[in-house]
């Protein structure tokens, strides 16, 4: 027999918050334990229902995942924001276009030293066409690549980067600052204390701003 309290308990996933109750059960999973944290029974036992009734909105525990990636995708995008918005004006427009790529280079590896778990979560697929397709946009509507594009659009208008070189420039940019994301969490960096990562970040920094 169903308590009164269970009732109340499952009124609350009508209309499609069970999906999201999930994602934040599997969002927290990830946190502790990364991707094969994730564990359909796990997460419906911490929602407070039944395994099956995952399969309302999930064909099957890659599914979860992939939303569960989607949702780190845009706390990185939303971390990346906060970093923009803090930024002091400036009255220098190359300089202002400089320290934009800079707060998104350090965000980004400020996010994934913090949130390894998540930032695990966030690049656990091999199947890039299914990430392009998904929505992982921050409150501001701009997925973490977006922000990229946009900052090296400034770049150019400021001057700063030459038009000719713009093309293909975030591939470079990203693939050097999540590489070092990668070394710091998971690599021979992992032991780096907190300034010494900050400061091996700001060289990486130096050296994109003289490549692109």
């Amino acid at each position: 027999m169903t308590s009164r309290a269970g009732a109340r308990k499952r009124d609350t996933y009508r209309h499609g918050n069970l999906r999201n109750a999930l994602v934040q059960a599997g969002l927290e999973l990830v946190r502790s334990g990364g991707p094969d944290a994730v564990v359909l029974r796990e997460v419906t036992r911490r929602v407070g229902v039944v395994p099956n009734a995952a399969y309302r909105h999930f064909a099957d525990r890659n599914a979860l995942l992939r939303a569960i990636r989607q949702a780190s995708l845009a706390q990185l995008a939303a971390a990346m924001e906060t970093e923009l918005a803090a930024l002091p004006p400036a009255d220098d427009p190359v300089e202002s276009a400089r320290a934009r790529i800079r707060a998104l280079a350090t965000s980004y590896l400020r996010f994934a030293r913090a949130e390894p778990g998540l930032f695990r979560a966030a690049f656990s697929t091999t199947d890039m066409a299914d990430t392009e397709n998904e929505s992982a946009d921050g409150p501001g509507g701009l997925t973490a690549f977006q922000l990229l594009g946009a900052a090296l659009d400034d770049l150019v208008e400021s001057g700063a980067l030459p038009p000719d070189r713009r093309p293909g420039a975030e591939y470079f940019v990203w693939s050097a600052v999540h590489g070092l994301a990668v070394l710091l969490i998971d690599g021979p960096l992992r032991g780096l204390l907190p300034i010494q990562a900050h400061e091996a970040g700001q060289r990486l920094m130096e050296s994109i701003e003289r490549g692109i």
